[in-house]
């Protein structure tokens, strides 16, 4: 059927919608019914969209559904049929498709459709469509939420969708052939998206409390509007050029300058002083035609250079998966007027919605309600407003959502998962590297980011900007992406944009990386965890046996000196209880019985949540299989590295490869990229003396062709570093005669070695592993026990008499006969995670949950019994999503009610108070031995503590003893004054104990006092007890000034003190509630927690 001719069911459809006379549309009786027709046809349209195609060469949006939707805004039931037409007819071909077809046939339909969105598109680029537009969805955004219908919240989706689809339409370049600041189609839908008010209604969504379902359609909006635009050219839009501008441009200028110059000095010296009437014919001496004769030359000497046998040969065509990646980036400058209004929208969205935008879509993205490839846009919006924000006065708190370290772990896991899919999907590799490239450059603007932090004035950001440093540096993932990019760099997938930004990011994290460490000399970091064989487990079990019967008799000394947790410590309590972890295993291994013990029942005081270090009622016989656990558990292990020893990783043929295959491209790239090269090899050949790196061929020829550049002179740096690499080579030809043997090879760093230091022998540095007779005749028969068992070597290995490795035995194996082939002995792969749930599985997780919901540990009590083993996290996510609870908190292990005892705060108190004591205590001896007074800080390292610090009660004990509270931001704890003598600091401990006392003898006479009024109301009974303390003051009183003329207790101190405890009593029974509070606080961050260590264990 040819799709210009329209079906005869469908020009009747249409022609029933009206007709335009003039401006003015009149539409026919049947017009409703028509819109739904044409909608009911697009639904059963075939492979080939041949009604879409059909209403486009018909023009049915230009000629009908615009003016019915301008002029006939009031019939509200036509309206809305008309913005869903129209959204289903701008939908973008590649959704309509699928994908861009293969098949030439299906090709020209997708480009047919193509056209027609691009008509659509100019036919949209009028005010009077957007006013209609912004007016409808400003009214509908002024209804309350109760009072908004779903077909209201229906036509707001589907007027974002319209919005979304019509800027998606990309430009024609045919048809489109305008200059810079010339108004394209694109800028034109712009303007009148501006003149309309769209866009303010676009910013009130992005930041309004009640509109957040629309985020992912704003954010997918807003980057389609800054399509083809840089952040540079918006900052600079309608100001004036600075100084440094208009220098960098004369600067380009002369550079373009001397090149013509150089070249035209060039040709001018191949032609001779008057013209030659014999041009002659010459013979290349050594050069052999397709004869046995020499190459006859019938041009001019100056031609000569660029003589070659493949001269008029058609070109070798290149097969198509080996056709280098081409570059998809557009840049152009629009219309003064549309960048002014872009930058005044970028001010404005940065001030007000980005924070609150990012926030909402990042949790979308991980909480997987987002559309596949959503976390694209939000990619793009982290690398353009961030650019933006760093060009326009930077300031970090506009996009303070954005930097932090989850970002960067955020855009690391998507960089490795976009690598990975371009490998397996082979297919769609160039939307998967062009994925990749932009997470790439959004990690690029992160590290631009935090260098503008490091150079700003303000300490706190400054601050702020260490931090994320350091954890960069010290992750081993953030550490080793780019070695890892660089190695896998791919020209056929990767355009070289990919490579120049990678190029780029390199060089600056090097450098971010060399400031960092400058004055220290050296980095920890996060070691790479290496898989070594296991050894027999029998030492170690003695070991544990050691500890478990020295720990029954630990001292109660050594059990108070364990200190597992550090709170004036900058690292993270997740990175504390880590090392908690691996002091414990240090002092098993090293046979510190008492240590081990000690340090695990201090950490379980200090982390009892989540039982890393054992329940609080566990017995003795369960912390011997929990130190078991603990010693078997493997921990991230750290290393200090020094500089050069990082850069040391660069040095590999693999690395420079990439580096060599941008620089062909030397005259194409810019100053900076140029410089960024060089800086690369000049590190590996003088920092690091491996010049015989750069020996090659090919880069020796890439160096040729720089020097006899006619423009060498712009290229000052890279022609020394040239020279410099040239130079040092004929020297070392001087001393190595196979010097130019190894130009044809690239080399690694154990090939650089032996070039410099001399070549090994045959043989020489490879150690054959030889085996006995009688090792021979125990291997067999250890194969003869064991053949039937799962993995026969993995079984085998820990019951020689001399240790082997796995490839030793296994190809021992072979040569003996005792299997046909390596592969029979192939080590079964475990799996590193499970993710799908079987339907036993959940019958399995259910039985358990119903056994357990009563008790007080859910969650832990189904973790043990559970027999597919699995984080915590999954198994909560998984009993949400079965509905056996409807809110997480329901599974957080509830607290056993405390003792019967006292109400009493001075009782609920007195742990704190005598952690108060015994801190006076310990300042007065160091102030007394060391002679030096400085603050000290009261760090609360047990919940009791930390409870009684938020008390108000014991806070104005603390201020009455002359400890001073946290000044400013800066400061979290409190702190004993530097002021107080070591006679006052013993004082105030002394008087302490007095106040303990005299509650304690105050609360038994209160309790006599009361012992009649037992059946008397709680309020009655507090109040009784309260008057029987204040009576008791003016008793305590007398023996406290007695006390002072003896010098034991000051009144000045006791006094104040047991006013305030008097207090505690009736302040601690509201402050409990807020511990309560509190403590489901804590539970839920745990649970949280796990739930990111989950992750991250399952990228890693």
């Amino acid at each position: 059927m040819d799709l210009f001719m329209m079906n005869c069911e469908l020009l009747a459809t249409c022609s029933a919608l009206g007709y335009l006379e003039g401006d003015i549309y009149h539409k026919e009786p049947d017009c409703l019914e028509s819109v739904k027709d044409l909608i009911r046809y697009l639904r059963h349209e075939d492979d080939t969209r041949d009604i879409r195609q059909q209403l486009g060469a018909g023009q049915i949006l230009q000629n009908d559904l615009l003016p019915i939707i301008t002029q006939h805004t009031q019939d509200k039931p036509l309206f809305d049929a008309c913005i869903r037409l129209m959204v289903n007819l701008t939908q973008p071909a590649l959704l309509c498709f699928g994908k861009v077809p293969d098949d030439p046939a299906f090709r020209h339909h997708f480009l047919q459709v193509t056209s027609y969105l691009q008509a659509y598109k100019e036919a949209f680029a009028d005010e009077k469509i957007f006013t209609v537009l912004s007016e409808t969805l400003y009214n509908l955004l002024q209804l309350d939420w109760e009072q908004r219908a779903e077909e209201d919240n229906l036509l707001i989706e589907r007027i974002l969708l319209l919005v979304r689809n019509v800027l998606h339409v990309p430009a024609d370049p045919y048809e489109e052939k305008n200059v810079d600041d010339d108004a394209s189609i694109h800028d034109k839908l712009l303007w009148a998206i501006h003149m309309s008010g769209l866009d303010d209604l676009l910013k009130f969504l992005a930041c309004a409390q009640s509109e957040q379902q629309w985020s992912f359609h704003i954010l997918e909006i807003i980057s389609l509007m800054f399509r083809d635009q840089t952040s540079e050219l918006l900052v600079n839009a309608g100001q004036m050029r600075s100084a440094q501008e208009k220098q960098k441009d004369m600067q380009e200028l002369e550079l373009l300058r001397q090149k013509e110059l150089a070249e035209k000095r060039s040709r001018t010296l191949l032609r001779g002083a008057r013209h030659s009437r014999f041009r002659g014919s010459y013979v290349i001496q050594g050069l052999k035609a397709i004869g046995e004769k020499d190459v006859i030359f019938h041009q001019g000497l100056h031609n000569f250079k660029n003589y070659s046998h493949d001269v008029g040969k058609p070109t070798r065509r290149v097969p198509k998966r080996k056709q280098m990646a081409q570059d998809s980036e557009n840049q152009r400058r629009s219309a003064l007027n549309v960048r002014l209004f872009l930058r005044e929208f970028c001010i404005d969205f940065l001030e007000n919605c980005y924070n609150r935008l990012m926030y909402l879509v990042k949790e979308g993205l991980i909480r997987e309600r987002a559309q596949q490839h959503d976390e694209t846009y939000y990619l793009w919006a982290i690398t353009f407003f961030m650019a933006f924000n760093r060009h326009q006065n930077f300031r970090p708190d506009v996009v303070s959502e954005t930097i932090s370290n989850r970002t960067f772990h955020f855009i690391e896991k998507n960089i490795t998962n976009y690598y990975e899919m371009m490998l397996t999907d082979r297919k769609d590799a160039t939307s998967w590297s062009r994925r990749m490239h932009l997470a790439l450059k959004a990690y690029q603007e992160l590290l631009l980011t935090v260098n503008e932090m490091d150079r700003s004035k303000d300490v706190n950001i400054q601050h702020s900007s260490n931090v994320i440093k350091s954890n960069i540096f010290y992750l081993m993932e953030f550490r080793e992406i780019f070695l890892t990019l660089l190695r896998k760099y791919d020209e056929r997938m990767q355009p070289r944009s990919f490579l120049r930004d990678l190029v780029e990011s390199t060089h600056l994290f090097l450098k971010m990386l060399e400031r960092f460490c400058k004055g220290r000399n050296s980095l920890v970091v996060q070691k790479k965890r290496v898989k070594r064989r296991k050894h027999t487990c029998a030492y170690e079990g003695t070991k544990l046996c050691d500890v478990f019967h020295v720990g029954l008799q630990l001292s109660e000394s050594l059990t108070q000196s364990a200190v597992p947790f550090d709170a004036t410590s900058e690292t993270p309590v997740d990175e504390q209880r880590t090392e908690a972890l691996g002091r414990i295993q240090d002092c098993i291994m090293s046979c510190a019985g008492p240590e081990a013990l000690s340090l695990l029942r201090a950490a379980r005081a200090v982390w009892p949540e989540g039982d890393t270090f054992g329940s609080v009622e566990v017995e003795p016989e369960e912390e011997l299989e929990l130190l078991k656990q603990i010693l078997f558990t493997k921990l991230p292990s750290k290393l200090t590295v020094h500089i050069l020893l990082y850069l040391i990783l660069f040095a590999n043929p693999s690395v420079v490869r990439p580096y060599i295959i941008l620089l062909r491209s030397y005259s194409q790239n810019s100053v900076h990229t140029n410089h960024c090269i060089t800086r690369m090899l000049h590190r590996l050949a003088v920092d690091l003396k491996m010049e015989a790196l750069l020996y090659q061929l090919s880069i020796f020829s890439m160096f040729n062709k720089i020097l006899e550049d006619p423009a060498v002179a712009v290229y000052q740096e890279l022609v020394t570093f040239a020279k410099y690499v040239l130079n040092r080579f004929f020297v070392f030809a001087t001393k190595n005669n196979k010097a130019f043997v190894e130009l044809l090879f690239w080399k690694n760093v154990g090939a650089v070695r032996e070039m410099t230091e001399g070549y090994n022998k045959d043989g020489e540095g490879k150690k054959k592993c030889k085996w006995t007779p009688e090792e021979e005749e125990q291997l067999q028969r250890l194969y003869e026990e064991y053949k039937d068992s799962g993995d026969i070597v993995e079984t085998i290995l820990p019951l020689l008499s001399i240790s082997h490795t796995r490839r030793e035995v296994v190809s021992h194996m072979v040569s003996m006969g005792l299997v046909d082939s390596v592969k029979d002995l192939k080590k079964e792969r475990k799996g590193t995670r499970i993710v799908l749930w079987t339907e036993e599985q959940e019958d399995e997780l259910q039985v358990l949950f119903e056994e357990f919901r009563d008790s007080d540990d859910v969650l832990g009590n189904i973790l043990k019994r559970i027999t597919a083993k699995r984080s915590r996290a999954r198994i909560v996510d998984k009993i949400l999503s079965m509905g056996l609870v409807s809110d997480r908190r329901d599974l957080y292990k509830k607290r056993k009610p405390s003792a019967p005892g006292r109400s009493s705060g001075m009782v609920r108190l007195s742990g704190p108070v005598l952690w108060l004591q015994n801190s006076l205590n310990r300042t007065a001896d160091d102030r007394e031995e060391d002679g030096v007074s400085h603050p000290v800080a009261l760090v609360p390292l047990t919940e009791e503590n930390e409870d009684a610090m938020e008390n108000k009660a014991f806070q104005k004990l603390l201020r009455a003893v002359g400890i001073r509270a946290p000044t400013d931001g800066q400061e979290s704890f409190w702190r004993i004054s530097s002021s107080l003598s070591v006679h006052q600091l013993r004082s105030v401990a002394a008087s302490l104990d007095m106040v303990e006392e005299t509650a304690a003898e105050g609360d038994s006479e209160g309790n006599q006092e009361n012992s009649l009024t037992v059946e008397m109301e709680d309020n009655d009974n507090q109040e009784m007890r309260a008057q029987a303390l204040r009576a008791l003051l003016l008793s305590r009183q007398r023996k406290c000034a007695s006390s002072k003329s003896k010098g034991k207790y000051p009144t000045y101190l006791v006094m104040p003190m047991l006013i305030i405890l008097l207090e505690c009593d009736f302040d601690y029974l509201c402050f409990s509630d807020r511990i309560e509070e509190k403590i489901s606080k804590k539970r839920r961050r745990v649970l949280d927690d796990d739930d990111d260590d989950d992750q991250r264990g399952n990228e890693q």
